[in-house]
């Protein structure tokens, strides 16, 4: 059964960030390979080694790390502290169809899957309206006219 899970950095973490120098100075390794307590060995997944990277990362920066599955249900506290807004900005994405969600009983409950998703649209989005942006000012030459600001006094 796979299980919500949060990790916290060990309290002394020299360990942790002597691999995690190890694991960044290394080029991408041919196969990474586990091999278990009885010396059994297995190619690991590159998707894995990812994973397992910025783990290590994450906490040999005294950073806690969270494991869930993707349909995790969240409160709408836990998608706000997610998405990094408030649980009333939240509520109103809700009731304005931007993220689907559930009601139990009557609580809404929002799925991990879903938060994910709407921030990456919303930053694909920011991101396409900035590179808009900026094609816009380089056709309309802004660049060169405030390469060299003139004094307003």
């Amino acid at each position: 059964m796979i299980r919500e899970r949060t990790v916290l950095p060990p309290a002394d973490n020299s360990t942790l960030a002597r691999f995690a120098r190890r694991l960044a100075g290394l080029e991408e390794p041919a196969r990474a390979r586990l091999v278990g307590p009885d010396g059994s060995k297995m190619d690991i997944p590159d998707e894995l080694y990812g994973i397992l990277h910025d783990v290590v990362t994450a906490l040999s920066q005294g950073l806690a790390i969270s494991i869930a599955p993707h349909n995790t249900m969240l409160t709408t506290q836990e998608a706000a502290d997610l998405l990094n807004i408030s649980r009333p900005t939240l509520v109103r994405l809700l009731t304005d169809s931007e993220i689907p969600y559930t009601m139990r009983g009557r609580h809404r409950r929002v799925m991990l899957r879903d938060i994910l998703d709407y921030r990456d649209r919303t930053r694909r989005e920011r991101r396409q309206a900035l590179d808009q942006m900026a094609a816009e000012a380089e056709e309309d030459d802004l660049y060169t006219l405030t390469a060299a600001p003139t004094s307003t006094r």
